[in-house]
């Protein structure tokens, strides 16, 4: 069914004002005080809360998700069924990553037994990326969909007029981000495995006893 065009433009419209004001918490603003799992679920709830309003019914982790996360060692496990905030942060770049990369290939990415001195540099450089990336999709979806708001956006060479073209183009984008995002990241665990083959040939042999 088409949308009419001013529909979708209040709706994009309400959404660019939502994500120019949201952010990822920083390391510091994360509690540290031992959470149980149903407080985990409603602070994971708040802090990703960038979804579309018309999205947010959706109950997007669940416990089971996160003790399967811990069962498969993708996270740290909880110290005594209390979760910290090297747990959260953990389960935070999961939940904002797992979207468009498989959970298995985030491990070349989050790699579990971080000191928590890196996670938390890790951690902060992902939150900025995060911010920057949010602008950025901002300004492309605005000339993207220039046709659509009636502005004067600059000319793309991929550009959508009606809601059925912005669908289309806003799956086929994210669909090849995924495979790049998932390409590169099977690429350093086939890197890695390299070097430490040869570096376990390279390694002296230990003699049998004669």
């Amino acid at each position: 069914m088409e949308l009419d065009n001013n529909t979708v433009a209040e709706s994009l419209r309400r959404w660019e004002k939502y994500l120019n004001n949201y952010r990822l918490p920083k390391w510091g603003d994360i509690p540290n005080l031992g959470l149980y799992m149903e407080q985990v679920l409603q602070l994971l709830g708040e802090y990703l809360d960038y979804l579309p309003p018309e999205l947010k019914k959706e109950q997007f982790l669940t416990a089971a998700a996160i003790n399967n996360y811990v069962r498969k060692k993708y996270m740290p496990g909880p110290v005594k069924k209390k979760y910290y905030r090297t747990h959260i942060a953990y389960l935070i770049l999961i939940c904002s990553l797992k979207q468009n990369i498989s959970i298995t290939t985030l491990q070349n990415y989050i790699p579990v037994g971080m000191e928590e001195t890196e996670l938390h540099e890790f951690y902060d450089a992902y939150v900025e990326r995060h911010k920057k990336v949010v602008g950025y999709f901002i300004e492309q979806v605005r000339k993207i969909c220039a046709g659509i708001l009636n502005h004067d956006g600059v000319k793309q060479d991929i550009s959508a007029d009606n809601a059925v073209e912005l669908i289309s183009l806003s799956a086929i984008i994210s669909g090849f981000s995924g495979l790049l995002a998932e390409k590169l990241l099977l690429l350093t665990e086939k890197e890695r495995k390299k070097a430490q083959e040869t570096k376990e040939a390279s390694a002296p042999q230990s003699e049998e006893p004669a």
